[in-house]
């Protein structure tokens, strides 16, 4: 998922991939003078340069065949993919995978679906799976709404991490957000029963965003009365430790999907 800089998933920033051109618009309506066109979605990320270094080069090259799947527009068959039948949490926009590789260390028993398209994020994260050992990471590097709509089945996921993502500060960009009503409904219909959506991000008003956004998703619930402190299972970062030492504000949010 696109993120913003200062926190330790920094792949909107960093990334080289293609995205949508500034002006592009980021909802259907913006296209229906056009019948032609396919309208567009948000897409998690943008184009900016990159620096991949040599490691993280090395690292996809060789190590992409093993972690890795390619983009398809088929479901995965996700007990096949992770060798298991377990648990499956996707997390969108993992940047430099730190914290994806701590989460998947101290909950053995989920899988971890990551989706990034950065060069540089992947190949850290390839670099760390195989440091590490892990063998409940998989990754797709590929657009996330993509990914979503076309490669996870309904009711497939136990749970969808989106931390700290692009927060397209100035009031004109807020519609290429990622978190929208129309890619809540998408996540809401790929978790199961009981699944559940946590959201993070130290921008204020996209806080207040997101809680709007997946209060209106009615398949939904809040887990709290309005954000959630914290986790244990979410580290926090030391970028995220400098910004509270600065008075910095980071907001969490946890909603389930109802039975």
């Amino acid at each position: 998922m696109s993120t913003n800089t200062h926190t330790d998933i920094p792949a909107a920033a960093e990334g080289s991939e293609p995205g949508p051109a500034p002006d592009s618009p980021a909802n259907p309506a913006d296209s229906a003078a056009d019948p032609t066109t396919t309208p567009p979605h948000i897409r998690s990320f943008v184009h900016r340069r990159s620096h991949i270094t040599p490691g993280q080069k090395e690292a996809l090259d060789r190590l992409m065949p093993l972690w890795a799947l390619p983009y398809r527009a088929t479901p995965l068959d996700l007990q096949r993919t992770f060798g298991r039948d377990a648990p499956t949490i996707l997390e969108i926009g993992f940047g430099m995978g730190e914290t994806t590789e701590a989460i998947a260390a101290t909950r053995p028993g989920d899988n971890f679906l990551g989706v990034e398209v950065f060069n540089s994020g992947v190949g850290a994260l390839l670099k760390r799976i195989e440091a590490s050992g892990l063998q409940n990471i998989r990754i797709v590097q590929h657009d996330a709404v993509e990914v979503v709509r076309d490669m996870l089945a309904p009711q497939s996921l136990a749970g969808v991490h989106i931390y700290f993502p692009d927060p397209w500060p100035k009031a004109r960009h807020h519609k290429r957000r990622l978190v929208q009503p129309p890619f809540i409904e998408l996540l809401a219909s790929r978790l199961a029963p009981g699944g559940y959506i946590h959201c993070a991000t130290d921008w204020e008003n996209y806080a207040q965003q997101m809680l709007a956004v997946l209060q209106g998703e009615p398949s939904l619930c809040n887990t709290c009365e309005g954000y959630a402190p914290r986790p244990e299972y979410r580290p926090q970062t030391k970028f995220e430790t400098r910004g509270l030492r600065l008075g910095h504000g980071v907001w969490d949010l946890i909603f389930t999907r109802k039975n």
